[in-house]
């Protein structure tokens, strides 16, 4: 039933067909046959082998295998065999990282308790959850789970925790009061949910809506979801996509004019095939892997568990960073913040009476409690308890009667809390904490002027009174009336010590932080400007559901904090954010943040957090700090760029040298070089490449979020990509006219140019710097280092006619480096003009 919590009992129970005398059990294993039970719909998982296989769907991958399977169809063994076994790694990596993350709503279920009492033929009885239906009459008391969303019918001072569902950290008081339909899921206060708890009191109440339709049959839905491609995902198909084109389109031609200038089909056909791993990033997989692997590596060092490999490069693309207030943002704990009488002076004394009241009190174990006795420094096992006047929701009050052994007063001492309104209406007097008293009508408004003043700073106001009664009194016969006003309590959820730095370093880097909080609008506008965040950008719940998504993405573009939220209208805000073009992060640690938490490009929850917040996230913090953030923001520009630096380097110089070939076979009567060839000059370039994933990355690059742009990377491929080629058509006319090579002198030249400029040209294109003010790793410098000996050394030993390649003359070597030092002057020029118009980061 929706919005039950707007109609009278009456009419629900009406609606639902049933009574207060509840359902007999035919009636009710009538509607079990119809509804069904009370357990969640769980749809059916994966199986490893499929999830397995979907590490392979990738454009880039199926290229891949495509190219791999025809290499060793046409018995280029040795090239296949490499790159299945590169392909066969990563997948092997990917799926060792997700097979690790258990399924969120298994442990969703097991939240709930097994069985409740129900009401069933006339007589309470102890059934399992499962067996329950719609109209059932349930009984609760304190330490019971909800087993359905129910109405409340009956209650005798109940108090729940909603903290897992709502975020809420404070009780929550129920009653049976008909509410408006848009009183957000936090303040309805006549409905009980399904898998939050009693901690004090009893009642009774109807059973509305079953598992599957709760509130946390709305949470585990979105949890079974098929997860979206995060950006990084997009951007690796993307372009994966590009690369295919262009190698079709290329290749394609290719073959299509070797064959009309009549060159053998087979070579013709094995030639184009050697291209199209040539052009293809080979390594693109493997560096993707190592780079992830190497970041989750120092991660984990820092307290961070990584499940989804790829949310380590979602950080470095993040814009946006959504939080929950409760136990991220603030401690998740309450606080006694300050004591203060009518004056506003803070009072020692009350809160020592206040302690009293709290010590002695033995109704249920509460924060606000707890939050008092945290701040008592008196020792009371001297005092004497008389007598309790146990909380009620119909005054609001809590009373103890003790002895206080001549400390406090000769006279035994009563000692109320309770709501303020509650508080003053048993006061006929008051008394500050400079002695001075009176009747308390004199001074009501300047109380509720402090009500007022605290209240929209956040603060949680209890009152409390006091009074003397006579030893000789009984005082199991005592009430809360004629007392004297002493103060008001305040209580806060505070902050958590770093967040404001925290904050202050992710608006430096380029990422706003935003508040979404099922807490009541004064407190987050509190909270929120206690942490920079702007009080008056806020949107209300009730005013968020007037609002489609289309309409929401670009409202929330200007708003800072979110409060009185539901759980489903936090992934709502996450995939307007991601519709609006954001990369967003979302951090929370309670069942309610489970589906914003796995929607979110970056989910983050923290080791103490509910199970299905953790298993939803990709991140886990083992430490409740946040600075962490920070880190893996950096942590994930650092490894997003270097598989970039990766992609710059392989389409520019594959690209280039690709076209080069491509020109040359048409003009030539020989192939430019033989597939055996073009896979050693693969191998050799690529050796280096994996040495990006450990290479350093200039700071200026860490400053900003970084995101893939096929408009950038096309444009990197066809100005660098083409200088490279005009380059190789320059050691083109000098091999064939200056030195007039044959076949294998030509081979021979190129091959040592295009290795060695590439080689040189990683080392310019790895920075946006001049290359000498930027240090790469030592890994990469030794890989460059014995790439280029290694090249050299085959070239001048025996082993170099297996490979059609020739010694040169030592003129020729020099003339070969020599073009590639030109051509490394030329590129360092025009990359510092390109970043003068060119940038992959968002500014």
């Amino acid at each position: 039933m929706e919005k039950f919590w707007s109609y009278d009992v009456d009419e629900v129970l009406k609606t639902i067909e049933t009574s207060k005398n509840g359902l007999s059990t035919e009636q009710a294993n009538e509607r079990i046959e119809k509804l069904g039970q009370n357990l969640f719909e769980e749809k059916k998982s994966s199986s490893k082998l499929m999830v397995f296989i979907n590490q392979f769907k990738n454009p880039i991958t199926m290229i891949l295998i495509f190219a791999a399977i025809l290499s060793i169809f046409l018995k280029d063994y040795s090239d296949g065999i490499i790159i299945l076994i590169i392909i066969m790694i990563s997948a092997i990596l990917s799926y060792n990282h997700e097979s690790k993350a258990n399924d969120a709503v298994k442990k969703l279920l097991s939240t709930v308790s097994v069985t409740s009492a129900v009401l069933r033929d006339g007589k309470f009885q102890e059934l399992d959850n499962s067996k329950l239906t719609i109209g059932d009459i349930i009984s609760v008391k304190t330490g019971d789970m909800i087993p359905a969303d129910c109405l409340l019918i009956e209650e005798n001072s109940l108090s729940m925790d909603e903290s897992s569902l709502t975020g809420e950290t404070f009780p929550v008081e129920k009653n049976e009061e008909k509410l408006e339909e848009k009183t957000a899921l936090s303040q309805r206060k006549n409905s009980l949910w399904m898998g939050t708890h009693v901690i004090s009191g009893s009642g009774k109440a109807v059973i509305v809506n079953l598992a599957k339709d709760s509130e946390f049959g709305k949470i585990t839905e979105s949890l079974d979801e098929t997860e979206t491609d995060t950006d990084f995902e997009r951007g690796i198909k993307d372009f994966g996509n590009l690369i295919l084109q262009v190698t079709t389109i290329l290749i394609g031609l290719i073959f299509l004019f070797n064959i009309i200038l009549n060159k053998p089909f087979l070579e013709s056909f094995m030639f184009a095939l050697a291209l199209s791993v040539g052009l293809t990033p080979q390594m693109l997989p493997a560096i993707i892997s190592v780079n992830l692997s190497q970041g989750a590596k120092r991660m984990s060092a820092q307290g961070v568990i990584v499940k989804k490999l790829n949310s380590i490069e979602n950080f470095g693309s993040m814009t946006v960073m959504c939080s929950d207030k409760t136990g991220t943002i603030t401690k998740g704990q309450v606080k006694l913040e300050s004591a203060m009488d009518n004056t506003g002076k803070k009072s020692e004394t009350l809160v020592k009476l206040a302690a009293i009241n709290s010590y002695f009190q033995e109704g249920y174990t509460n924060p606000i409690d707890q939050a008092i006795l945290d701040e008592n420094k008196n020792d009371f096992t001297k005092y004497e308890k008389l007598f309790e006047i146990p909380y009620s929701f119909e005054n609001k009050l809590l009373s103890v009667i003790v002895n206080t052994n001549n400390d406090l007063s000769d006279e035994n001492i009563m000692i109320t809390k309770g709501a303020l309104t509650s508080v003053i209406n048993v006061c006929s007097t008051y008394q500050d904490d400079s002695g001075n008293s009176g009747n308390i009508e004199e001074i009501k408004s300047e109380i509720m002027d402090l009500f007022e003043k605290y209240s929209s700073q956040g603060y949680r106001i209890l009152g409390l009174a006091y009074n003397h009664i006579d030893q000789t009194t009984d005082a199991s016969k005592q009430k809360a009336e004629d007392m004297i006003f002493r103060g008001l309590l305040l209580f806060i959820d505070p902050l958590k010590d770093d967040i404001k730095d925290v904050i202050e370093q992710m608006n430096s880097l380029g990422v706003s932080l935003k508040m979404i909080t099922g807490d009541n609008h004064l407190i987050a506008k509190n909270i929120g400007s206690k942490v920079g965040l702007n009080p008056d950008k806020i949107l209300l719940g009730e005013d968020l559901n007037s609002y489609s998504l289309s309409q929401l993405n670009k409202k929330i573009m200007d708003i800072d904090i979110f409060a009185e939220i539901s759980p489903n209208q936090k992934e709502k805000i996450i995939l307007a954010y991601k519709q609006a073009g954001e990369i967003v992060g979302y951090m929370g640690d309670g069942i309610n943040d489970a589906p914003a938490i796995k929607q979110a490009d970056v989910g983050i929850s923290v080791d103490t957090a509910a199970d299905t917040a953790k298993d939803a996230a990709s991140i886990v913090l083992l430490e409740n700090s946040l600075k962490v953030l920070v880190s893996g923001i950096k942590e994930g520009r650092r490894t997003f760029i270097n598989t970039l630096k990766y992609i710059f380097v392989a389409t520019s110089a594959n690209f280039g040298n690709m076209f080069s070939m491509a020109g040359a076979s048409l003009f030539l009567k020989f192939l430019p070089l033989l597939p055996k060839q073009i896979l050693l000059t693969n191998l050799f370039t690529d050796f280096p490449s994996l040495q990006i994933a450990s290479d350093s990355v200039d700071e200026d690059w860490l400053q900003s979020p970084v995101t893939w742009d096929m408009k950038f990377i096309k444009r990197f491929m066809i100005i660098f990509g083409i200088t490279s080629s005009v380059f190789d058509y320059i050691t083109f006319v000098v091999l064939l006219l200056l030195f007039k090579a044959n076949e294998q002198f030509f081979q021979t030249g190129w091959m040592l140019e295009s290795v060695i400029s590439a080689m040189v040209v990683m080392l310019i294109v790895r920075t946006k710097r001049p290359v000498i003010k930027s240090k790469p790793s030592k890994k990469l410098m030794v890989a460059i280092i014995l790439v280029a000996v290694f090249l050299i050394a085959i070239i001048y030993s025996p082993i170099n006619t297996y490979l059609g390649l020739i010694a040169l003359p030592v003129q020729a070597l020099l003339s070969m480096l020599a073009i590639s030092l030109i051509y490394a002057l030329t590129a360092e020029i025009l990359k510092k003009q390109f970043y003068k118009h060119n940038s992959f980061s968002r500014k």
